[in-house]
């Protein structure tokens, strides 16, 4: 199945502080004919989850305040306490941080991939194919 065919059925976040990624990828999505919503910070996103549900989230490492690592634990902790919580939510972390201590955080986080920066709209497709 097309990953765009497959998205355009999902609700998709975007956590990132840089204004100029969350601008390109919400133009990138609307192209393919998929809705994304972006927001600046973890907390706004946590705020979000306490109302809505999304299906997959993109969330970039180092925010201010919390980062994402430590928003993917809050995520699931918010999840446990939420009995008609669905299936389990598609996390993909964001990071110009290639060290190996942040990838085996955020494998133990439950992030299902890790996207370098730079990255390209080639890599958001791939990840997000190999996810789905």
């Amino acid at each position: 199945m097309n990953v765009f065919k497959r998205l355009r059925q999902l609700k998709t976040l975007l956590i990132d502080d840089d204004e100029w990624i969350r601008d390109s990828m919400s133009i990138f999505f609307q192209s393919e004919g998929c809705a994304i919503q972006t927001l600046e910070t973890a907390e706004e996103a946590l705020q979000l989850f306490a109302k809505d549900r999304y299906d997959i989230v993109l969330i970039d490492y180092m925010l201010p305040g919390m980062n994402g690592i430590s928003f993917a634990r809050a995520l699931d902790r918010l999840q446990a306490h939420n009995p008609k919580s669905p299936s389990p939510i598609i996390k993909i972390l964001i990071t110009a941080h290639g060290e190996a201590e942040i990838v085996t955080q955020a494998k133990e986080a439950g992030f299902h991939d890790i996207i370098h920066k730079p990255f390209t709209p080639e890599a958001i497709e791939t990840a997000l194919g190999e996810c789905l």
